[in-house]
């Protein structure tokens, strides 16, 4: 796990700003804080921040060469097969210097090409330079774990692990609106495209050469279609002991590392099984999860504590008060290159900054519920197409739900918030019902935010042609197309990027077990009913994993990651809500309306009834707008 950076230059001019890559790579050494190093050939320069977890060694450092000094490498990730690729390739005469999965990742591409991207269990992004025809190469994982980031203009293209990184390049910053615009329906920006014009993210499965001036980018991963299977692969029993038995390999494989090791533990389904798993292979696993002192109904640490004994594992309950959230806020604001506004990201980065103090790798549930349907908008989204008596009841029930109090600060408010939502999309098509789950603002509201000037410049077609990206395999057709959508846009764009994110900046590596590749292709292959019916979400993974886990945590709301930062607007952070929405800042910005702006702020300072999280991605924008805007 590391941070990487590199510039291809076109030209003279573009070899000017090779110069700025000792400052990119040093924008990256929160993810890297072990080593640091670069390397130049006239137009090409590659940049390296190490996060040492496999050979420790110094020989084992990045940019890493071969012995011919052809090919150069860095990579951020694991590759977690490593071992049995490096039998291979010793087979067919390879000799090693180190005991890395780089060197290991180095050989096989200098053996097979792109080809050997189809053969890495792990997570990685990484660039291997060939000196020979002076080409570079990058690619990224399957399903976007670790990111990748690039600016290309005609004199050079510039790849980073981060948005911040290509800043120190001296690279222009011009606002892209069409992506404002997807922000605040979205949360966050989906591949690939960001906040700025000319600055853009590889897409997962995704890889990219570049040669002279010429830049491809091809696909070489995707789940199999989101169609509904003509027949189930296996019986329902069977289907559940296969399961069992992919998850158990995966972690085991996860397990690798040759430095302090521990897991995630929220008291959930998915990372209760990581746990129940990994303590198979480790005679004293160390856990970790956070709660809140003060919120009993955000606070879930005694289902974490119910598997934490069942299991002996080491268990650290980090109990947290809201001023603790409040302290941390601005750090994870500043540490973002665009907005981002997935509020679950401050517990994240609170979680990750303690439990580095005892561990540097840790084992997450993330990607559970994508791939087996565990949220409430997947049962949503079955009654809707099942159109049954629950469905109908709803629809008709719309009118009086429109009026009653709507938020997610109470059980009660959010239950009428959720059915709400439901309600409200039972009218649409497939397509239409799915981006409206997806959004926290309806188009017709995000639009209605901006003045007449910010409007102007968001570009309809364009907008449209992105939606068209991430709703084309919505068919209606079994609840798969909803996982699969999820899985190109949700999961890498807000769930992964997230933990990428908060756990990089502690320098945690942050492994994923139920994003093997094997488990999700297993997974797509099965009919919807094995995932979903109307009684149960994540129907599969529950039975499957019934005998592992305590009873307790079968018969439990899902809260989700969530925070309770609405108390704190009325309160601790009155005095920054109020410069975030400051009207005569808003009036000078010129992109939100100021009476838009003026009923957020009744809302926020006079009533309950507001969705915290819509406030939330307009102060995040504003923090970023004032950090980050020329």
């Amino acid at each position: 796990m590391c941070g990487i950076t590199g510039i291809y230059a076109f030209n003279e001019i573009g070899r000017l700003f090779s110069i700025h890559l000792a400052r990119g790579n040093k924008e990256l050494q929160h993810r890297g804080p072990d080593a640091d190093n670069v390397f130049t050939d006239y137009y090409v320069g590659l940049g390296h921040r190490r996060l040492s977890i496999i050979d420790l060694s110094t020989e084992a450092n990045q940019p890493m060469s071969d012995p011919s000094e052809r090919f150069t490498i860095v990579f951020n990730g694991e590759i977690y097969n490593y071992r049995e690729l490096r039998q291979q390739l010793e087979a067919k005469g390879v000799t090693f210097q180190t005991q890395s999965d780089t060197e290991v990742l180095l050989q096989l591409y200098i053996h097979e090409g792109e080809k050997c991207l189809n053969k890495l269990h792990g997570f990685f992004a990484f660039a291997v330079f060939d000196k020979s025809d002076d080409s570079l190469f990058v690619a990224r994982d399957r399903f976007g774990i670790k990111p990748l980031v690039y600016y290309k203009d005609e004199d050079k293209l510039i790849f980073a692990s981060e948005i911040k990184s290509l800043f120190a390049y001296n690279i222009p910053q011009e606002t892209d609106w069409t992506s404002v615009l997807q922000y605040f329906q979205l949360s966050y920006i989906p591949a690939p495209n960001t906040i700025f014009k000319n600055i853009f993210k590889l897409e997962p499965g995704h890889y990219m050469t570049v040669r002279n001036k010429e830049v491809q980018i091809q696909k070489y991963y995707q789940l199999q279609g989101p169609d509904e299977p003509t027949k189930a692969p296996c019986s329902y029993e069977e289907a559940q002991k296969r399961l069992l038995e992919l998850l158990d390999e995966s972690v085991q494989e996860r397990m690798i590392a040759d430095v302090p090791l521990g897991a995630f533990l929220s008291g959930g389904i998915d990372s209760s099984t990581v746990v129940a798993l990994a303590s198979k292979y480790t005679s004293q696993l160390n856990t970790f999860s956070i709660g809140y002192k003060n919120e009993p109904l955000f606070d879930e640490t005694k289902y974490a504590e119910m598997v934490a004994n069942k299991y002996k594992t080491n268990h650290t309950a980090f109990q947290l008060t809201t001023q603790d959230f409040y302290e941390h806020l601005f750090k994870l604001l500043d540490f973002y290159g665009e907005p981002f506004a997935d509020s679950s990201a401050i517990p994240v980065y609170m979680l990750c900054e303690l439990t580095k103090k005892h561990v540097t790798v840790a084992l997450s549930g993330d990607g559970g519920d994508e791939i087996f349907a565990g949220y409430n908008k997947y049962q949503g989204e079955f009654k809707a197409r099942e159109k049954g008596t629950a469905a109908r009841m709803l629809g008709a029930a719309l009118p009086v739900l429109e009026i009653l109090p709507k938020s997610r600060n109470s059980y009660l408010g959010n239950k009428v918030r959720q059915l709400h939502r439901f309600a409200e999309g039972m009218g649409m098509s497939d397509q239409e019902r799915y981006w409206y789950l997806s959004s926290w603002r309806s188009e017709m509201e995000a639009y209605s935010m901006f003045t007449g000037k910010t409007r102007s410049l968001i570009i309809d077609s364009e907008y449209e042609a992105r939606k068209e990206y991430f709703t084309q395999h919505i068919t209606g057709n079994g609840i798969n197309d909803m996982l699969f959508a999820d899985m190109k846009m949700l999961l890498p764009n807000d769930m992964l990027h997230k933990v990428d994110s908060m756990s990089m900046a502690h320098a945690l590596e942050v492994r994923v077990p139920f994003l093997d590749h094997r488990i999700a292709e297993f997974a797509f292959s099965l009919p919807a009913s094995y995932k979903i019916n109307g009684n149960m979400k994540k129907r599969l993974l529950q039975d499957a994993v019934r005998p592992l886990l305590p009873d307790e945590i079968y018969n439990r709301p899902k809260h989700g990651f969530e925070v309770p930062l609405a108390k704190g607007f009325k309160n601790e952070l009155k005095p920054w809500v109020e410069e975030m929405l400051d009207l005569d800042f808003v009036r000078e910005q010129e992109i939100f309306s100021p009476d838009y702006i003026e009923q957020v702020r009744k809302q926020v300072f006079h009533t309950n009834n507001f969705d915290q999280n819509q406030v939330w991605a307009i102060l995040a924008f504003q923090h970023w707008w004032k950090k980050f805007s020329s």
